[in-house]
């Protein structure tokens, strides 16, 4: 079978190379996966140039969120069957209950194998069904951006309620996903974005509100004008330090900052914190989710007939492409490679 690998090189990131592998045979308590589609995140270029938060040693699979159909059952597995369709999650041993960090010792694509590969041996309890109605190229986009998003809105806390209004920052997947989700709850949505284009898409998504934060840099204000100066209940922030500040101005009282993403990078934010305290607000920080959250989100998005968007897709030979697509920050949604 063939698999890519991130190598490490001594003069830059690592370089993504196709090899040549024995097939991997389950041993017990694991699956055998034919992987037909695999999916892009930002978190996959941090991987690369080695900043990702759970970046393994070279060499590694890189991508973390594949589907595809079971073909080989190891010892001891029950309740799975050659042929099931599945989803593999990003954290491998987050079954249920609190984050632990010993969890970023088996993230995919990053401290342990990804899915950028023909067929992934893995433990039984890592795998989860998906909707017959969903794709493999739709299902492979779910285990990161979208149970984030869910992991967000829907987990932390408590479920967004249908009279609130979510703050979106951009249109990757994870904020595609958070405006999908909180309209299928009842709930309004503000979406931010650089590209007029992709306001209109967003607005076709069911996006209430839009905002181009080059033409309207103090974008904070104009969420406080979208929502009658009450601000937003949810806040998807996904920039970091460089735009952290404006997403702490635009949450209501009570509300919930939800940090995700460094898109703006890894320096210190210069914001004050004590907009948290003069708005009795939260922070806080999220990084993808367990099995039972996916669980439960596949049930919420068959139930209100969620489909993914897909940006792009690109051919198995080509995935270095589709990281160039990623890098480009071009796309609305994700980006899959299909095997």
């Amino acid at each position: 079978m063939r698999q890519y690998l991130l190598e490490l090189r001594s003069d830059g990131p690592f370089a993504l190379v196709l090899h040549d592998a024995p097939e991997p045979t389950p041993g017990p308590g694991e699956v055998a996966v034919r992987l037909r589609a695999a999916s892009l995140n930002y978190r996959d270029l941090l991987v690369r140039s080695g900043k990702s938060a759970s970046g393994g040693s070279s060499p590694v699979v890189p991508l973390s969120d594949g589907a595809g159909e079971i073909v080989a059952i190891g010892e001891g597995v029950r309740d799975m069957h050659v042929g099931d369709r599945v989803a593999l999650a990003f954290f491998r041993d987050w079954i249920s209950g609190p984050f632990q960090s010993a969890y970023h010792a088996a993230a995919r694509g990053g401290s342990c194998d990804g899915v950028l590969a023909e067929v992934v041996a893995a433990p039984c309890h890592s795998v989860v069904p998906i909707p017959a109605a969903m794709s493999f190229a739709e299902a492979a986009t779910l285990p990161c951006a979208a149970l984030t998003a869910w992991h967000t809105l829907m987990e932390r806390g408590r479920p967004l309620l249908a009279h609130e209004t979510v703050l979106c920052l951009g249109t990757g997947g994870v904020s595609v996903f958070a405006l999908q989700i909180a309209k299928a709850a009842g709930a309004k949505a503000i979406v931010t974005s650089s590209s007029r284009e992709k306001l209109a898409r967003a607005r076709e998504l069911g996006a209430d509100g839009a905002i181009h934060y080059l033409e309207t840099p103090d974008w904070d204000r104009a969420v406080w004008d979208l929502t009658e100066r009450r601000g937003a209940d949810r806040v998807v922030e996904v920039g970091g330090p460089g735009t952290v500040e404006r997403s702490l101005n635009s949450v209501a009282a009570g509300g919930v900052v939800s940090l995700i993403g460094v898109l703006t990078g890894f320096d210190p934010a210069p914001a004050t914190l004590f907009t948290l305290v003069k708005k009795n607000a939260s922070l806080d920080g999220i990084y993808v989710g367990s099995r039972e959250m996916f669980v439960r989100m596949l049930a919420f998005f068959e139930s209100h007939s969620i489909r993914p968007v897909i940006d792009r897709r690109f051919p198995f030979d080509e995935a270095a492409a589709a990281y160039a697509h990623l890098e480009a920050a071009d796309h609305f949604g994700k980006i899959v490679v299909d095997l």
